[in-house]
This record gives structure tokens, C-alpha cells and sequence, in this order.
């Protein structure tokens, strides 16, 4: 597929997204504006060999209001959105990235680096229901794990890095594999029945980051001052976000597991958060700061 024709794909998705619904005529008046047209109109079959692209290719609907003749995105579940705006972003990105490279020198971005080697060999696997067969090197051993066998539930990108949560064969548990620590990745030719009564959904809801602790979710409530919280409001810290605002602070409210990860989080924001509840997480916190000041105390 040429970035072009791509780049049309994403104007005609972000265009309806942004009116919420639009006739074909005024799609095309905008279309006529765009710098994709060159003043041409967009004929009606190049309109819906567009949309039916669009579906194939990111599972969005251009669905059509046949009392109004606008046509409007079918936003679908949450989580589909998510992953398709997702794409959208990325594909967007890469689209503007590949016309720069007169400034290239001047773009700095953030290296994701387990994306280039394992990802779509993880995704076929998953798609299909095949297990991954990998030699494993963590962080936190010297010696790598061999002929590891993981049946992939799920992906997930935490901190610029991927993450294939399945069933340990040999283990007969669930963990979960930074796929920039796998080496010698293969697909399996046999294939597996993922456990009925496993909800990938359910599994990650109450965890911050790629710590799935099973344990039990707290209500958790972290203060901040104004200028903080705007921050929070932008980039929330996880999907069970709430707010509570005073005249000269916020409350923000979480439902979640107390997990390593999550204290590191509060941590890197250094004084501009407190934690207000529960005292589990007050205390795993306290801990951490205490045990970081020894270290300049030595």
C-alpha cells in the first residue's frame, strides 16, 4: 500500500471523527480543501472502495444515518477503540515521519525496540493459537531460561516496551515475557484451547503497568497541586481514573492492585504526589523513599 493511499485513509477517518457525523457532500467539500484532492472531488466509488479499505484494514465502520444521509464512525467496544486508535496513531505517525526527512536531524523519538525483531511472529502465534517456543534472558537473572513454552494469551506495551502474557508450559502458570529479552523466538506447529475461564480483560484491569498480581484491588486516592494535575488530566494514570477537584489541590481516584511498578510510578513524580489512601500503599511507598535516602546516607 502506498503512503499516500494511506495517508487518505486516515484524513477520511479523522475527518468523520471530528464532525461526529457528515454528509458525502460535505466530505467532499472538505475533501476539496485537503491537499490529497489537487481540486478534484472524491468521486462516490472511490468513496466506498475508501470505506470498505478502512473496515478491512483497521475494523472501523463508516456506517450511514439513512434518516440524515451523514455518514458517522460505529465507535464499537472500548477496547477495540483503543487499539484502533492505536493503529490509527501509529499509522498516522509513520505516514508524517516518512515526508521529513529534510529535519530528521532535528526529530528525536523514543526507541521501541522489541517492536523489530518478535512482534509479528508473537502476533501470528496469537492470532492462530500457537504456542512460542524462546531462549529468555531477564534482567534480574545472569543465566538465560532455555526452550521456554508459552501458550500467548494477550500483548501489552508498557514504558516503550512489549509484553506477551501466556500460559508456562512446563510451569502450568501464566506469566508474562519482555519481548526484547526473547531470543531465538519460534512458532509452535501445534496449536492450543486457551483456558475458557481466562479473561485477558479481567487478568489486566486492576494492574498499572505488566505486574499481574492477582491479589486484592485497592481504592486508592493520590493528592496533587493544580499544575500536577493538569498533567494527570492529560495522561491518566490508568483507565479508573477520577477526579475530585478542590480549590487548591486535586484528589485523584484509582482502583487498583499494589504493585511494584505502580510505587515506581508515584515515586518518579517526586513530591508533586501524596498518597492519601490506602496505608498499604503509603507504607510501600515510605519504604522506598526511606530506602533511597540510605543510600546517600552511607
Amino acid at each position: 500500500m502506498s503512503r499516500n493511499l494511506l495517508a487518505r485513509y486516515i484524513w477520511i477517518i479523522d475527518t468523520i471523527r471530528r464532525y461526529g457525523a457528515v454528509t458525502r457532500e460535505r466530505l467532499n467539500e472538505l475533501w476539496m480543501q485537503s491537499s490529497y484532492s489537487d481540486g478534484n472531488p472524491l468521486p462516490r466509488r472511490t468513496f466506498y472502495n475508501y470505506r470498505n479499505a478502512i473496515e478491512d484494514l483497521f475494523s472501523i465502520n463508516i456506517e450511514c444515518n439513512t434518516a440524515t444521509y451523514e455518514y458517522y464512525i460505529d465507535s464499537g467496544d472500548s477496547h477495540q477503540e483503543s487499539v484502533t486508535d492505536w493503529l490509527l496513531n501509529s499509522a498516522a505517525m509513520s505516514n508524517v515521519l516518512s515526508s521529513v526527512s529534510d529535519v530528521s536531524d532535528l526529530i528525536f523519538l523514543e526507541d521501541v525496540p522489541s517492536a523489530r525483531l518478535y512482534l509479528s511472529q508473537v502476533i501470528s502465534a496469537l492470532r492462530e493459537k500457537h504456542p512460542l517456543r524462546f531462549t529468555y534472558r531477564p534482567y534480574t537473572r545472569v543465566n538465560p531460561t532455555r526452550d521456554v513454552l508459552v501458550e500467548p494469551y494477550f500483548l501489552k506495551i508498557f514504558r516503550q516496551r512489549w509484553y506477551v502474557t501466556g500460559l508456562n508450559v512446563r510451569d502450568n502458570v501464566v506469566k508474562t515475557y519482555a519481548l526484547d529479552r526473547m531470543e531465538d523466538v519460534t512458532v509452535d506447529p501445534d496449536t492450543f484451547s486457551a483456558d475458557p475461564g481466562f479473561d485477558a480483560g479481567d487478568f489486566v484491569r486492576d494492574s498499572f503497568g505488566i505486574v499481574f498480581s492477582q491479589g486484592e484491588a485497592y481504592d486508592v486516592v493520590i493528592r496533587t497541586g493544580p499544575r500536577q494535575a493538569k498533567y494527570l488530566r492529560a495522561l491518566p494514570l490508568h483507565h479508573s481514573q477520577r477526579e475530585e477537584i478542590h480549590d487548591d489541590f486535586s484528589d485523584f481516584h484509582y482502583r487498583l492492585r499494589l504493585t511494584p511498578d505502580f510505587v515506581r510510578e508515584l515515586l518518579s513524580h517526586g513530591a508533586d504526589v501524596k498518597v492519601m489512601n490506602p496505608p498499604e500503599l503509603k507504607a510501600m511507598v515510605t519504604t522506598a523513599l526511606r530506602d533511597a535516602l540510605a543510600q546517600y546516607e552511607m
